[in-house]
């Protein structure tokens, strides 16, 4: 009976490699098809549904039911059975439909005389596309054998819609994959315009043949695939480094256990015998698992994709000949494109990128950091993105607005560019007050800095007209490195960021790790509440050697100069006392070491969470300066976690409440007569900008390129009469000072 199945499923898949071979419009094609499939598999009916746009899905073709309801029939995600089949990317497989829950009666398909209903989804590697269906009037269950074989024909069916095969001339046929403009709306990253070409970062591989020829050809090329796969994870993980925590050496071990999956290949070589080619294979399980982890509720699975995809990819450019390099060139004005991607590959690509588009990613990723530091705009949550765009596409990046724009229409194209200009065109006017104070119309001065991580960061400080750097992320040299960076590498880091400060201050900002900034060498804690969790002092402190590591390369990279270190995500004093005698020690142990010592040592706090606003007087008296971490603040504040698209931005930084707190820390500085600065994305828009500095925060700390606008803002109004208008809406009871502070600049 198997090789009876095999045998036909192979005449099927050949007759549909026929027709795609074959002239014709799409609609000719699915018709085609259609009629083939009920016939070989003795159904009255075959029907293809396909996605008209995310939500929906139209009928497209069918043979055995009504030909009027073709393109006029549309049901939406969830919506009936074959709404759940694209749904959850399970078949549905039932001798009774109109029993099934959720079904759906269309009457205008005439389908009601057929009970018998078998559904499998139509999809290509997490990429939904449509709904394959076979009903019978006989009420039967489909056996396993139809059902896998039905399937296979669906994995046919992706890789012909994903070579154009349904698009043609007739009104009604599919649109064009690839070719229409696409508006996707994500959320911000980091801020900015941009617009160039898709650069992917691991491009498709298209499968120009889905359909095998010979099974035993195909069956040999799979084997001598997989074999030179598990070669090659072999050995990578005989050539990491399996030294300290047992952790790492456990998740490379799993990475080779799914290389070596018996059943993985097992799945594989049926598809192949049912008349797939050896590439199709490989992405018909890859899709297929990937659907049913994408639905687990465990996240250890879900987390298991990345796993797969890079497996099942290895393979597939192994099969094709690709290998790692596809030989694609990098557009001019790249935008790089990827569903996700670690710090040390982003920096690999550098300062080539004009932005970043990522289908997955968080505002407090390693990816995100390294974009801020590159200064380039990047969008995370793009739906879709990578599946929808192609090398070489146009693309617009709105990061203001969290938008990508895929192959743009003129008329957008026209008046995105228009805003490039003009931002363009405003840095070059900001260019000429870089050398002027940041001093309003009543005389008063503030003082604005910017932040750093890297090396590369250097240049923009002379550039933007910063006094300092108000924060150096410290965490970066770690992240992207596999071992924990020596100390000697570390002080030759600190040593040169110090040269090119030439004489700017520098606030070094320790091992801020943990919540979304797991280091890959690092052991990954299995937490409910991350961001509220093991991470930054909190880890320095149970895990000394590397603090105390990172506190002796800044001694040695500052000799006769001054060192300025600040620890991170203090709540509570005895976390700085701890820190702060942590530090004095090893400045004691360098002298008796006979070492040259900095020229004065100044030690801060990032104040980050609302208990420390409440810290003993005592704390701020040992402080030589305190810096608001505005980002983490506001998070703890509102509990609004910064990474829930939901609700972080329903709670605005210049709520009345949120400024009360303000007022109390610039409050309990000013007593104890210590210098406060104010860091995070909003010291680097305009109108917050310049609310802090009302308030009486002198220092602000900001993206390089904010500092331009920050500073002709402020040059233009009288930050004393700005405090009167604050203080005036917030009795008059609004719930953001935001309206009438630029109600008041408008008539400036």
């Amino acid at each position: 009976m198997q090789d009876r199945t095999d045998s036909d499923s192979r005449k099927l898949l050949r007759r549909l490699k026929e027709i795609l071979a074959a002239a014709g419009g799409g609609q000719d094609r699915l018709d085609q098809i259609t009629h083939h499939i009920a016939d070989s598999m003795g159904t009255e009916v075959c029907s293809i549904y396909l996605f008209r746009d995310a939500e929906t899905l139209e009928l497209c073709a069918t043979e055995g039911l009504r030909p009027e309801a073709v393109h006029q029939t549309r049901l939406r995600l969830g919506e009936g059975l074959v709404g759940r089949v694209a749904r959850t990317g399970r078949h549905v497989n039932t001798a009774n439909a109109p029993a099934e829950p959720g079904f759906r009666f269309m009457p205008e398909t005439g389908e009601e005389v057929f009970p018998a209903f078998l559904g499998v989804p139509i999809q290509r590697v997490g990429e939904r596309l449509g709904v394959l269906v076979v009903q019978c009037a006989t009420a039967r269950q489909f056996s396993d054998d139809e059902v896998y074989g039905l399937e296979v024909v669906a994995m046919v069916l992706a890789e012909m819609t994903e070579l154009g095969a349904f698009q043609g001339s007739q009104a009604d046929s599919m649109p064009p994959a690839h070719r229409f403009p696409l508006m996707i709306r994500g959320a911000t990253g980091q801020e900015g315009a941009a617009e160039g070409r898709v650069w992917l970062h691991e491009p498709r591989v298209v499968i120009a043949n889905p359909v095998g020829d010979d099974p035993d050809k195909e069956l040999a090329r799979l084997h001598e695939g997989v074999e030179r796969l598990r070669s090659t994870v072999d050995s990578m993980v005989a050539a990491a480094d399996m030294g300290g925590d047992g952790d790492h050496a456990a998740v490379l071990e799993t990475y080779r256990m799914f290389a070596h999956s018996r059943s993985w290949l097992k799945r594989m070589e049926e598809d192949i015998r049912l008349g797939l080619s050896a590439e199709a294979a490989v992405e018909k399980e890859q899709s297929t698992a990937r659907a049913r982890l994408e639905m687990a509720a465990d996240p250890y699975l879900r987390d298991r994709l990345h796993d797969l995809d890079d497996l099942s990819n290895r393979l597939l450019r192994i099969l094709t000949g690709q290998g790692v390099d596809t030989g694609a060139e990098m557009p001019d004005r790249p935008i790089l494109v990827a569903r996700n991607i670690g710090p040390a590959e982003l920096l690999e690509y550098g300062r080539r990128l004009k932005g970043v588009i990522l289908e997955e990613g968080s505002v407090g990723s390693h990816a995100a950091i390294v974009a801020r530091a590159l200064a380039i705009p990047l969008i995370i949550h793009a739906g879709r993105i990578t599946t929808e765009a192609l090398n070489g596409d146009p693309v617009l990046i709105d990061g203001d607005q969290g938008i990508v724009h895929l192959r743009p229409e003129e008329s957008v194209a026209k008046a995105f560019l228009d805003k490039i200009a003009m931002q363009a065109e405003a840095q070059d006017r900001y260019a000429s007050l870089r050398s002027l104070p940041a001093t309003g119309t009543c005389g008063t001065t503030i003082q604005l800095y910017m932040n750093a991580g890297l090396m590369a960061d250097l240049p923009s400080l002379e550039g933007s007209g910063a006094e300092g750097v108000g924060l150096f992320r410290t965490e970066l040299q770690f992240l992207i490195r596999n071992h924990v960076p020596r100390r000697a590498e570390l002080a030759g880091l600190y040593t040169r960021v110090l040269d090119n400060a030439q004489g700017k201050p520098v606030m070094f900002r320790t091992l801020d790790i943990g919540s979304d900034k797991v280091l890959p060498y690092m052991k990954p804690q299995d937490e409910p509440n991350p961001a509220m969790g093991w991470r930054a002092i909190r880890v320095g402190l149970d895990k000394r050697g590397v603090l105390r590591m990172q506190l002796q390369a800044l001694i040695r990279a500052s000799v006769r100069r001054p060192l300025h270190v600040m620890f991170p995500f203090i709540a509570d004093i005895t976390e700085y006392e701890a820190a702060y005698r942590m530090l004095m020690e090893e400045v004691a142990r360098e002298k008796r070491l006979g070492h040259q010592m900095p020229s004065d040592i100044r030690v801060g706090a990032m104040l980050e969470t609302p208990s420390l606003a409440f810290a003993p007087r005592r704390f701020f008296e040992m402080c030589d300066f305190v810096s608001i971490g505005g980002n983490d603040l506001k998070q703890f504040f509102f509990a609004a976690d910064r990474e829930n698209e939901r609700v972080r931005r329903r709670y605005d930084t210049l709520n009345p409440s949120f400024l009360a707190m303000l007022r109390q820390i610039i409050a309990r500085c000013e007593e104890a007569r210590v210098p406060l600065s104010f860091c995070g994305e909003d010291a680097g828009r305009p109108i917050e900008a310049l609310v802090f500095a009302a308030l009486g925060i002198r220092r602000l700390s900001m993206r390089p390129a904010s500092i331009g606008p920050v500073k002709h803002l402020i040059r233009r109004v009288s930050i004393i009469e700005l405090r009167q208008v604050i203080e005036e809406a917030e009795a008059a009871g609004v719930n953001s000072v935001r309206g009438p502070v630029a109600a008041w600049l408008a008539r400036q």
